[in-house]
């Protein structure tokens, strides 16, 4: 008897689910004010074409310039020798003021995944905060980590992992 009822409990939720709306057939309203006609076979396309060079070209930067700051194994310090590319990235930038740019910090596959997020971000923060200390408006430039995410060089050795302990510079 226990069982009887609990087959019919089951059967009253399962008809309580049912729907009798078929997914297959969904109504479509034509909201054009004309009716819709099938294109003939040899139509000629409406689309228009896109020519390569009249898409806006993305600021390239600075002229004879890198963008790309390395930094040593665990490290967020920025080296002597990154300096240079720094400031004239800060003159670029000064220069002027529409000029937007993303800071990727990246690291190396070596570490967890949110250990190596936070190393990104504080490379990224670091070259933010040196390129606003040589002058540059703080609503030029964004920081961001994509931790170990997109490696530079795919390899699993000391020389690819030092170049991808870095922050690079992507102008918007």
């Amino acid at each position: 008897m226990n069982r009887l009822l609990i087959v019919i409990g089951l059967l009253l939720a399962l008809a309580g689910c049912a729907s009798n709306v078929k997914l297959d057939e969904a109504p479509v309203e034509d909201k054009s004010g004309t009716a819709a006609q099938q294109a003939p076979a040899a139509a000629t396309s409406a689309v228009a074409t896109i020519r390569a060079n009249n898409i806006p070209a993305v600021d390239p930067g600075p002229t004879g310039v890198g963008k790309v700051i390395l930094f040593d194994y665990d490290s967020f310090v920025i080296k002597a020798e990154s300096q240079t590319l720094i400031e004239a990235h800060a003159r670029y930038l000064r220069a002027d003021k529409n000029r937007r740019i993303a800071i990727e910090g990246h690291a190396d596959e070596r570490g967890g995944r949110e250990y190596n997020l936070a190393l990104g971000q504080k490379r990224s923060e670091a070259v933010r905060k040196a390129l606003g200390l040589l002058g540059v408006s703080d609503n030029q430039l964004e920081a961001v980590s994509f931790g170990k995410e997109k490696p530079s060089d795919p390899g699993h050795d000391e020389a690819a992992w030092a170049k991808n302990r870095r922050a690079e510079i992507a102008y918007r």
